[in-house]
């Protein structure tokens, strides 16, 4: 971990940059093997995988990034033993609980993308709450990916683009990326300029795959569990460095 004043004149050469990406996403992961690596159980490196939160919603408001996305919990984590999952929706009900207050002052709103309806009712009624709590946020708008998947999302798109065509709501050649991108849970979110995967995988594992088309990547070794804002300000400058082309020549 960098001393504070480190800490400081990286945020500040981001600043000075003043190139901030509008969308950061982060795909969070390592949780498991950082615990493996203490010889304690997978859900002690879930649960100290908290303070990583904490410290990326921090610096990504202070930054003045517009929406941050977190990869909380996959369509295919449901295949994790069935007390790993437990666990997993007790922290998150504990999290929401523990920090919305703080999330409420700093001016941040809560939304949440995937199969709400397959989460645990006690979990979606904490989310609710929540979401309503932090509805007048204004600085920046906390995105959780739960029981989410990409392909499961895109199927979900094609399900409602293919009703409207039976029912004659729609021409089918009228079809186009502007309209499937109405029919994915991001619709009112902007694609996010910038992934950011922990733990060393080189990988987007099924997330956000139509809105990341044209997203920058950055994938750092670092466990989730020892993810600190440094770590998020050394993205956010590599971000600053690349040309971003969406497939021009300049």
């Amino acid at each position: 971990m960098l001393p504070e004043t480190e800490r400081l004149e990286l945020k500040e050469e981001i600043l000075a940059l003043g190139v901030i990406p509008r969308h950061v996403a982060v795909i969070m992961d390592g949780n498991g093997r950082w615990a493996r690596k203490r010889r304690r159980p997978r859900v002690f490196g879930h649960l100290q995988g908290r303070h990583s939160v904490r410290e990326t919603v921090s610096a990504a408001r202070e930054l003045g990034i517009e929406v941050l996305t977190l990869y909380t919990f996959s369509v295919e984590n449901w295949q994790r033993p069935a007390t790993e999952v437990s666990a997993l929706m007790r922290i998150l009900q504990q999290t929401l609980l523990e920090q919305r207050e703080e999330m409420r002052e700093k001016g941040i709103r809560l939304q949440v993308i995937g199969r709400k309806q397959d989460l645990p009712e006690p979990v979606q009624a904490v989310l609710k709450e929540t979401m309503e709590y932090l509805a007048d946020g204004k600085d920046m708008l906390l995105v959780l990916a739960i029981s989410y998947g990409g392909r499961t999302e895109s199927a979900r798109a094609t399900r409602e683009i293919a009703m409207e065509a039976a029912e004659g709501r729609l021409d089918p050649e009228d079809i186009d990326e502007a309209l499937v991108s109405r029919h994915l849970y991001t619709r009112d979110i902007p694609d996010p300029d910038l992934v950011i995967r922990t733990s060393g995988e080189v990988r987007i594992s099924n997330f956000l795959i139509w809105q990341a088309a044209y997203s920058e990547i950055w994938v750092t070794d670092v466990l989730w569990p020892d993810f600190r804002r440094e770590t998020f300000y050394r993205a956010i400058l590599e971000y600053q460095q690349r040309e971003r082309r969406f497939g021009r020549i300049r």
